[in-house]
Protein backbone atom coordinates (compact mmCIF):
# COMPACT_ATOMS: atom_id res chain seq x y z
CA UNK A 1 0.00 0.00 0.00
CA UNK A 2 2.32 2.48 1.19
CA UNK A 3 6.08 2.63 1.77
CA UNK A 4 7.93 4.60 3.88
CA UNK A 5 11.62 5.90 4.67
CA UNK A 6 11.87 7.04 8.21
CA UNK A 7 14.47 8.39 10.66
CA UNK A 8 15.11 9.45 14.51
CA UNK A 9 14.13 13.30 14.02
CA UNK A 10 16.26 14.83 16.67
CA UNK A 11 19.54 12.56 15.50
CA UNK A 12 19.87 11.92 11.91
CA UNK A 13 22.72 10.50 12.39
CA UNK A 14 21.40 7.10 13.32
CA UNK A 15 20.18 6.64 9.58
CA UNK A 16 17.05 5.37 8.40
CA UNK A 17 14.89 2.11 8.06
CA UNK A 18 12.33 1.85 5.28
CA UNK A 19 9.51 -0.38 6.33
CA UNK A 20 6.15 -1.07 4.15
CA UNK A 21 2.59 -0.62 5.10
CA UNK A 22 0.65 -2.04 6.66
CA UNK A 23 3.29 -3.82 8.03
CA UNK A 24 3.08 -8.30 7.37
CA UNK A 25 2.56 -9.98 10.40
CA UNK A 26 5.31 -12.27 9.57
CA UNK A 27 7.47 -9.60 9.74
CA UNK A 28 6.40 -7.78 12.79
CA UNK A 29 8.79 -8.49 15.42
CA UNK A 30 11.57 -8.02 12.69
CA UNK A 31 9.95 -4.60 11.72
CA UNK A 32 10.35 -3.13 15.11
CA UNK A 33 13.48 -4.26 15.95
CA UNK A 34 14.72 -2.29 12.64
CA UNK A 35 12.78 0.91 13.87
CA UNK A 36 14.52 -0.08 17.45
CA UNK A 37 17.97 0.02 16.05
CA UNK A 38 17.64 3.71 14.88
CA UNK A 39 15.68 4.84 18.33
CA UNK A 40 11.85 5.16 16.78
CA UNK A 41 9.03 3.17 16.87
CA UNK A 42 7.36 4.12 20.38
CA UNK A 43 3.77 2.97 21.41
CA UNK A 44 2.31 6.52 21.52
CA UNK A 45 4.95 9.21 20.71
CA UNK A 46 5.29 10.62 16.87
CA UNK A 47 8.89 9.72 16.94
CA UNK A 48 9.46 8.47 13.47
CA UNK A 49 10.26 11.58 10.92
CA UNK A 50 9.12 10.58 7.20
CA UNK A 51 12.03 11.47 5.03
CA UNK A 52 10.34 9.95 2.04
CA UNK A 53 6.63 7.94 1.39
CA UNK A 54 6.24 6.17 -1.54
CA UNK A 55 2.23 5.22 -2.54
CA UNK A 56 -0.53 5.49 -4.97
CA UNK A 57 -1.56 8.23 -2.77
CA UNK A 58 0.29 11.39 -3.38
CA UNK A 59 -2.21 13.50 -1.04
CA UNK A 60 0.24 11.57 1.48
CA UNK A 61 3.65 13.24 0.37
CA UNK A 62 2.48 15.82 2.70
CA UNK A 63 3.46 13.90 5.59
CA UNK A 64 7.33 13.99 4.18
CA UNK A 65 8.81 16.53 6.75
CA UNK A 66 6.41 15.63 9.48
CA UNK A 67 6.96 12.89 12.35
CA UNK A 68 4.71 10.11 12.88
CA UNK A 69 3.80 7.28 15.57
CA UNK A 70 4.34 3.85 13.41
CA UNK A 71 0.95 2.48 14.38
CA UNK A 72 -0.70 5.71 13.04
CA UNK A 73 0.95 5.07 9.48
CA UNK A 74 0.21 1.55 9.70
CA UNK A 75 -3.47 1.88 10.74
CA UNK A 76 -4.12 4.09 7.98
CA UNK A 77 -2.37 1.91 5.11
CA UNK A 78 -4.97 -0.63 6.34
CA UNK A 79 -7.25 1.20 5.78
CA UNK A 80 -6.75 2.70 2.85
CA UNK A 81 -5.32 -0.75 1.54
CA UNK A 82 -9.83 -1.65 2.19
CA UNK A 83 -11.22 0.98 0.11
CA UNK A 84 -13.59 -0.13 -2.66
CA UNK A 85 -13.79 1.38 -5.86
CA UNK A 86 -14.34 5.06 -6.47
CA UNK A 87 -13.18 5.63 -2.78
CA UNK A 88 -9.75 6.41 -3.73
CA UNK A 89 -10.76 9.89 -5.34
CA UNK A 90 -13.33 10.79 -2.39
CA UNK A 91 -10.45 10.61 0.04
CA UNK A 92 -7.90 12.22 -2.08
CA UNK A 93 -10.11 14.91 -3.20
CA UNK A 94 -11.63 15.32 -0.11
CA UNK A 95 -8.45 15.57 1.75
CA UNK A 96 -7.18 18.65 -1.08
CA UNK A 97 -10.32 20.50 -0.26
CA UNK A 98 -9.72 20.43 3.22
CA UNK A 99 -6.35 20.77 3.04
CA UNK A 100 -5.15 18.10 5.41
CA UNK A 101 -1.54 17.43 6.72
CA UNK A 102 -2.08 15.77 10.04
CA UNK A 103 -2.02 11.92 10.00
CA UNK A 104 -4.91 12.37 12.56
CA UNK A 105 -7.03 14.02 10.42
CA UNK A 106 -5.87 11.62 7.32
CA UNK A 107 -7.28 8.47 9.56
CA UNK A 108 -10.70 10.31 10.34
CA UNK A 109 -11.29 10.83 6.89
CA UNK A 110 -11.05 7.32 5.78
CA UNK A 111 -14.12 6.96 7.66
CA UNK A 112 -16.06 9.91 6.21
CA UNK A 113 -15.02 10.22 2.60
CA UNK A 114 -17.49 8.15 1.68
CA UNK A 115 -20.18 10.78 1.48
CA UNK A 116 -18.62 13.08 -0.91
CA UNK A 117 -19.25 13.24 -4.60
CA UNK A 118 -16.00 13.10 -6.75
CA UNK A 119 -16.54 13.83 -10.40
CA UNK A 120 -13.09 12.94 -12.66
CA UNK A 121 -15.15 13.03 -15.93
CA UNK A 122 -19.04 14.54 -16.32
CA UNK A 123 -19.22 12.10 -19.80
CA UNK A 124 -21.85 9.71 -17.83
CA UNK A 125 -24.40 11.81 -16.33
CA UNK A 126 -26.58 9.12 -15.56
CA UNK A 127 -23.75 7.17 -13.73
CA UNK A 128 -22.81 10.53 -12.08
CA UNK A 129 -26.58 11.05 -10.23
CA UNK A 130 -26.21 7.22 -9.36
CA UNK A 131 -23.39 7.51 -7.52
CA UNK A 132 -24.29 10.87 -5.63
CA UNK A 133 -27.58 9.38 -4.87
CA UNK A 134 -25.97 6.23 -3.10
CA UNK A 135 -23.60 8.42 -1.49
CA UNK A 136 -26.01 10.80 0.42
CA UNK A 137 -27.59 7.39 0.98
CA UNK A 138 -24.90 5.81 3.02
CA UNK A 139 -23.86 3.55 0.06
CA UNK A 140 -27.10 1.69 -0.24
CA UNK A 141 -30.81 1.90 -1.73
CA UNK A 142 -33.79 0.23 -2.15
CA UNK A 143 -33.86 -1.27 -5.66
CA UNK A 144 -36.97 0.29 -6.32
CA UNK A 145 -35.38 3.75 -5.65
CA UNK A 146 -32.66 3.25 -7.71
CA UNK A 147 -35.04 1.90 -10.78
CA UNK A 148 -37.56 4.85 -10.70
CA UNK A 149 -33.96 7.41 -10.24
CA UNK A 150 -33.81 9.94 -12.77
CA UNK A 151 -29.58 10.07 -12.73
CA UNK A 152 -29.43 12.88 -15.84
CA UNK A 153 -31.59 14.73 -13.51
CA UNK A 154 -29.97 14.12 -10.36
CA UNK A 155 -26.40 15.10 -11.64
CA UNK A 156 -27.70 18.27 -13.03
CA UNK A 157 -29.28 20.14 -9.90
CA UNK A 158 -25.58 18.79 -7.97
CA UNK A 159 -23.31 20.25 -10.71
CA UNK A 160 -25.96 23.20 -10.38
CA UNK A 161 -25.66 23.86 -6.92
CA UNK A 162 -22.24 25.76 -7.79
CA UNK A 163 -21.03 23.51 -4.45
CA UNK A 164 -18.02 21.44 -6.28
CA UNK A 165 -14.61 22.23 -5.78
CA UNK A 166 -12.11 21.75 -8.43
CA UNK A 167 -9.08 19.50 -7.08
CA UNK A 168 -6.40 17.32 -9.31
CA UNK A 169 -9.00 14.36 -8.82
CA UNK A 170 -12.07 15.85 -10.19
CA UNK A 171 -15.03 18.17 -8.69
CA UNK A 172 -15.75 17.44 -5.34
CA UNK A 173 -19.15 18.04 -3.45
CA UNK A 174 -18.79 17.42 0.36
CA UNK A 175 -22.74 17.15 0.97
CA UNK A 176 -22.37 18.43 4.30
CA UNK A 177 -19.26 15.44 5.32
CA UNK A 178 -17.94 16.32 8.92
CA UNK A 179 -14.76 15.71 9.68
CA UNK A 180 -15.48 14.10 13.09
CA UNK A 181 -12.50 13.14 15.52
CA UNK A 182 -13.27 9.55 15.67
CA UNK A 183 -9.62 8.96 16.04
CA UNK A 184 -8.38 10.80 18.73
CA UNK A 185 -4.33 10.40 19.05
CA UNK A 186 -5.10 7.64 20.75
CA UNK A 187 -7.79 5.21 20.48
CA UNK A 188 -8.07 3.94 17.20
CA UNK A 189 -11.35 3.32 15.72
CA UNK A 190 -12.55 -0.43 16.13
CA UNK A 191 -12.23 -1.93 12.49
CA UNK A 192 -11.56 -4.90 11.28
CA UNK A 193 -9.04 -5.11 8.48
CA UNK A 194 -8.99 -9.06 7.96
CA UNK A 195 -11.18 -11.60 9.05
CA UNK A 196 -10.71 -12.50 12.76
CA UNK A 197 -10.84 -15.99 14.45
CA UNK A 198 -12.44 -13.89 16.89
CA UNK A 199 -12.29 -10.01 17.64
CA UNK A 200 -12.78 -8.57 21.56
CA UNK A 201 -13.00 -5.58 23.01
CA UNK A 202 -12.76 -4.04 26.60
CA UNK A 203 -15.11 -1.34 27.17
CA UNK A 204 -15.18 1.35 30.00
CA UNK A 205 -17.59 4.08 30.30
CA UNK A 206 -16.48 6.29 28.03
CA UNK A 207 -16.48 3.31 24.96
CA UNK A 208 -13.84 0.75 23.81
CA UNK A 209 -10.37 1.29 25.04
CA UNK A 210 -8.67 -1.48 23.24
CA UNK A 211 -9.76 -3.53 20.49
CA UNK A 212 -8.42 -6.98 19.57
CA UNK A 213 -8.45 -9.13 16.04
CA UNK A 214 -6.83 -12.03 17.15
CA UNK A 215 -4.31 -13.89 16.28
CA UNK A 216 -1.82 -11.07 15.68
CA UNK A 217 1.62 -10.84 16.45
CA UNK A 218 2.76 -11.31 20.39
CA UNK A 219 4.41 -7.63 20.29
CA UNK A 220 1.58 -6.09 18.44
CA UNK A 221 -0.97 -7.78 20.98
CA UNK A 222 1.33 -5.77 24.13
CA UNK A 223 1.45 -2.45 21.60
CA UNK A 224 -2.00 -2.79 21.48
CA UNK A 225 -2.72 -2.97 25.58
CA UNK A 226 0.02 -0.16 26.14
CA UNK A 227 -1.38 2.24 23.66
CA UNK A 228 -5.00 1.63 25.52
CA UNK A 229 -3.62 2.00 28.93
CA UNK A 230 -4.45 -1.06 30.48
CA UNK A 231 -1.39 -2.81 31.50
CA UNK A 232 -1.92 -2.84 34.77
CA UNK A 233 -5.43 -3.77 34.31
CA UNK A 234 -7.62 -6.80 34.47
CA UNK A 235 -10.60 -5.21 32.29
CA UNK A 236 -12.99 -7.46 30.72
CA UNK A 237 -13.67 -8.43 27.36
CA UNK A 238 -16.44 -8.38 25.31
CA UNK A 239 -16.82 -10.38 22.25
CA UNK A 240 -17.26 -8.63 19.01
CA UNK A 241 -17.64 -11.35 16.69
CA UNK A 242 -16.30 -15.26 16.38
CA UNK A 243 -15.23 -17.54 13.65
CA UNK A 244 -14.11 -20.60 16.63
CA UNK A 245 -15.51 -23.84 15.71
CA UNK A 246 -18.69 -24.56 17.32
CA UNK A 247 -17.08 -27.07 20.19
CA UNK A 248 -14.10 -25.13 20.93
CA UNK A 249 -17.06 -21.77 21.91
CA UNK A 250 -19.16 -24.41 23.69
CA UNK A 251 -15.84 -25.42 25.24
CA UNK A 252 -14.83 -22.21 26.65
CA UNK A 253 -16.28 -19.61 28.56
CA UNK A 254 -16.49 -16.46 26.76
CA UNK A 255 -18.74 -14.64 28.66
CA UNK A 256 -16.18 -14.39 31.30
CA UNK A 257 -13.30 -13.81 29.28
CA UNK A 258 -10.69 -10.54 30.54
CA UNK A 259 -7.25 -9.03 29.44
CA UNK A 260 -5.44 -11.46 30.98
CA UNK A 261 -6.91 -14.28 29.45
CA UNK A 262 -5.84 -12.34 25.85
CA UNK A 263 -2.32 -14.45 25.49
CA UNK A 264 -3.37 -18.04 25.71
CA UNK A 265 -6.21 -16.74 23.53
CA UNK A 266 -4.21 -15.34 20.70
CA UNK A 267 -2.09 -18.35 20.76
CA UNK A 268 -5.19 -20.09 20.24
CA UNK A 269 -6.12 -18.25 17.83
CA UNK A 270 -2.68 -18.73 15.75
CA UNK A 271 -3.26 -22.15 16.07
CA UNK A 272 -7.12 -22.71 14.67
CA UNK A 273 -6.36 -19.86 12.25
CA UNK A 274 -4.55 -22.02 9.09
CA UNK A 275 -6.99 -24.98 9.46
CA UNK A 276 -9.37 -25.93 6.70
CA UNK A 277 -12.82 -26.83 7.35
CA UNK A 278 -11.85 -30.99 7.59
CA UNK A 279 -9.56 -29.61 10.17
CA UNK A 280 -11.78 -27.31 11.53
CA UNK A 281 -14.51 -30.27 12.08
CA UNK A 282 -11.50 -32.91 13.36
CA UNK A 283 -10.93 -30.31 16.01
CA UNK A 284 -14.70 -29.92 17.11
CA UNK A 285 -14.84 -33.77 17.48
CA UNK A 286 -11.07 -33.73 19.24
CA UNK A 287 -12.53 -30.91 22.20
CA UNK A 288 -16.00 -33.11 21.85
CA UNK A 289 -13.94 -36.20 23.19
CA UNK A 290 -11.11 -34.52 25.29
CA UNK A 291 -13.49 -31.98 27.04
CA UNK A 292 -10.47 -29.21 27.75
CA UNK A 293 -11.38 -27.12 30.23
CA UNK A 294 -9.61 -23.88 29.93
CA UNK A 295 -8.10 -21.80 26.87
CA UNK A 296 -4.19 -23.34 27.05
CA UNK A 297 -5.99 -27.02 26.66
CA UNK A 298 -7.92 -26.42 23.96
CA UNK A 299 -4.67 -24.58 22.25
CA UNK A 300 -2.89 -27.31 23.19
CA UNK A 301 -5.15 -29.59 21.52
CA UNK A 302 -5.27 -27.60 18.40
CA UNK A 303 -1.39 -27.28 18.12
CA UNK A 304 -1.44 -31.32 17.79
CA UNK A 305 -4.22 -31.88 16.19
CA UNK A 306 -2.01 -34.37 13.71
CA UNK A 307 -1.85 -36.90 16.57
CA UNK A 308 -5.63 -37.51 16.30
CA UNK A 309 -7.32 -39.75 13.89
CA UNK A 310 -10.85 -39.07 13.14
CA UNK A 311 -12.75 -40.55 10.72
CA UNK A 312 -16.09 -38.52 9.61
CA UNK A 313 -19.32 -39.91 9.20
CA UNK A 314 -18.76 -42.99 11.98
CA UNK A 315 -21.52 -42.43 14.72
CA UNK A 316 -21.78 -45.62 15.89
CA UNK A 317 -19.15 -48.77 17.27
CA UNK A 318 -20.91 -51.09 14.33
CA UNK A 319 -20.38 -48.54 11.52
CA UNK A 320 -16.73 -47.86 13.41
CA UNK A 321 -15.76 -51.79 13.07
CA UNK A 322 -17.11 -52.02 9.21
CA UNK A 323 -14.65 -49.30 8.82
CA UNK A 324 -11.73 -51.25 10.67
CA UNK A 325 -12.27 -54.11 8.66
CA UNK A 326 -13.42 -53.14 5.20
CA UNK A 327 -12.31 -49.55 4.37
CA UNK A 328 -9.38 -48.47 6.52
CA UNK A 329 -6.68 -51.44 5.16
CA UNK A 330 -5.80 -52.05 8.85
CA UNK A 331 -6.73 -56.11 8.50
CA UNK A 332 -6.17 -58.10 5.70
CA UNK A 333 -8.36 -60.97 4.85
CA UNK A 334 -6.67 -64.06 3.65
CA UNK A 335 -7.64 -67.17 2.55
CA UNK A 336 -6.86 -70.87 4.22
CA UNK A 337 -4.61 -72.13 1.66
CA UNK A 338 -5.11 -75.46 3.25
Amino acid sequence: MLKAVLSYPMHPEHGVVTIPFPIPEEDYDHTMELLEGVDIGDVLRQDCYVVELDSRYPILKRLEGSAVNVDELDYLAKRLDSFCEGEDDQFLAMAHKLNLTDIKDLINLTFCCQQATDIASFSDLEAIGRAHYMNIHGGCAVGEELANLDGCETALLLIDSGEGVVTPYGVVYDNGMKLEPLYDGRHFPSYLYKSPVIALETVSGQGAEGYFCLPMPDRQLQRVIARAGLEKQNAPLRIVMDELPEKVAEALDLESLSLDDLSALNRMCRAIEPLKDADMEKLNAVVLTAEPGDIMAVCQLAENLDQFDFFPGIHTPEEYGRYMIQQSGHFVWQRDQR
